[in-house]
This record gives structure tokens, C-alpha cells and sequence, in this order.
């Protein structure tokens, strides 16, 4: 019976060794000069993560690639870039694996630029006004894949982030869309001046592919960055009159988008 208690306790007391060696933030089982390549940094979890929330926010290129644009930069003094904007989004992503998880997204984009008729002045000789709204609301959900392990186990207790993990990934959803643009026109028949609002809107499906990468600042919370192209055309939906004959609607454009993350 005494053996039996000698021989369980040097396991007891490994284990709370180890636990406490862990707290205080030692390198344990890491070899010297690599701790802080692999890892993200002094600290750990109890227990591998399955949660991952992030919020970013960045830039996003439209494409404008359909002939509703090219009729707007032909006649109002818009530029292509005026179609682009800033954006903000939110991912929640669910581990499946190791290395894969299952990611749901939603994100906002949207700018409104103001601008002229290019070869046109009313009968005042003053500017023809109007102003251009063009926003995007995607809805998604994706695979990411991990290039490499985002942490590693040290026995029961613990679990150590990486410093780095790379990703790419594919998805797809669903994007709400509208293109409104409201003021002065000419009547290129008549060439009277009129006041109306133009206004498509609806929802139309996306495809996109991605790759970043998450850098660990601590064991719960870091930096993420992404770039993104997403592909979309809608069709032109509720409509007023003076978007008639039209062909489909671009919503295709590039991201680049950077944040933080929280680990569960």
C-alpha cells in the first residue's frame, strides 16, 4: 500500500510542476532560440480554441465593369475609382479541423460621390447636379484552409498559439445591392432638364477566393489581414425608367482588409 502511494506521488508532482512552470510563462519542451519563432508570444490556453471572431475594416475595388457604370463616367464627371469605398465586416469561423474552418461573413461597402453633366449647363449657365449611391452588402460563408498548425499542445494542460498562420480559402453567399442616383439630367431628346431619382436594387449571388494570414499578439487576441475578389452581377431589379435596357449590373471588386481576432 505505501509503495502504491510513493510511486503516484512523483506523477502528482510533475503534473503541478508543469502547470506551474507554464503560468509563470516558462518556455517549457521548446528548444532555445525557436520559442519565439513558433509561438505567439508568453502565455497559453487551457484547451485548443474552436472559435474565432474577427472584425476588419480596409478597402474595396469595384470593377464597374458593366455598361451602366461606363454610361455614368461617359456623361457625369464620375471616374471609375468613384465606385470604390471603404469597408467594415465581421467573420465568425468555427474549426473543423486542425487546419480548416468554416467561416461566416458579412460586410458592408458603400460611397456616395456627387457629380456634373460633362458637356452640359442648364439655362443659367450653372452646373447640372446629382449625386451617385453605390452600395454593397455581401453575405457569405467560406472554407478557410491553414498553410500551417495555428498552435501546438504541450501534454494535458496546455495549448500554444503559433506566432503566424497563413490561409487561403473559397466561398460563396448571397449580396444585397444598390445603385440610386438622384438630381438633375438632361433629356438628351428634348434636351430639357428634369429632376428624378434613378434606383436599382436586390440581391444577387457571389463567389469569392481569398488568402491571409493571422499574426497571434496574445493568446486570446491578434492582427488579421485578407485580400479578397469577389465575383457578382445582378440582375437590374426594381428599376426606374432610366435605367431600361441596361445589361446586368457588376458587383465584382477586390478587397483589402485588415482587423483583430478574438480566439474561444
Amino acid at each position: 500500500m505505501s509503495s502504491h502511494r510513493v510511486a503516484g506521488a512523483p506523477r502528482r508532482a510533475a503534473g503541478v510542476a508543469l502547470a506551474v512552470a507554464l503560468a509563470a510563462g516558462s518556455a517549457v519542451a521548446v528548444p532555445a532560440g525557436t520559442a519565439g519563432a513558433q509561438d505567439g508570444g508568453k502565455g497559453y490556453l487551457f484547451r485548443e480554441p474552436i472559435v474565432q471572431f474577427s472584425l476588419r475594416g480596409g478597402y474595396a475595388v469595384a470593377t464597374a465593369g458593366s455598361d451602366v457604370f461606363s454610361f455614368s463616367t461617359q456623361h457625369l464627371t464620375l471616374d471609375k475609382r468613384d465606385f470604390s469605398s471603404g469597408t467594415l465586416g465581421a467573420e465568425m469561423a468555427f474549426r473543423l479541423s486542425r487546419r480548416l474552418d468554416l467561416a461566416l461573413e458579412g460586410a458592408y461597402m458603400g460611397r456616395a460621390a456627387p457629380s456634373e453633366m460633362r458637356d452640359w449647363v442648364d439655362n443659367d449657365d450653372l452646373p447640372i447636379e446629382q449625386k451617385t449611391d453605390f452600395r454593397r452588402v455581401p453575405v457569405t460563408a467560406s472554407l478557410k484552409l491553414y498553410l500551417a498548425d495555428r498552435g501546438r499542445s504541450l501534454g494535458e494542460y496546455a495549448w500554444v498559439p503559433s506566432r503566424f498562420a497563413p490561409y487561403v480559402g473559397v466561398g460563396g453567399g448571397a449580396m444585397w445591392y444598390r445603385f440610386r442616383q438622384a438630381g438633375d439630367f438632361v433629356d438628351f431628346e428634348t434636351l430639357d432638364v428634369f429632376r428624378d431619382r434613378l434606383e436599382t436594387s436586390g440581391w444577387a449571388p457571389t463567389a469569392h477566393a481569398m488568402a491571409g494570414g493571422d499574426l497571434t499578439l496574445t493568446p486570446h487576441v491578434g492582427l488579421t489581414g485578407e485580400v479578397r475578389y469577389g465575383y457578382g452581377r445582378g440582375n437590374m431589379g426594381r428599376v426606374s425608367e432610366g435605367f431600361e435596357g441596361f445589361d446586368r449590373i457588376d458587383l465584382s471588386g477586390a478587397t483589402v482588409t485588415a482587423g483583430l481576432f478574438f480566439r474561444f
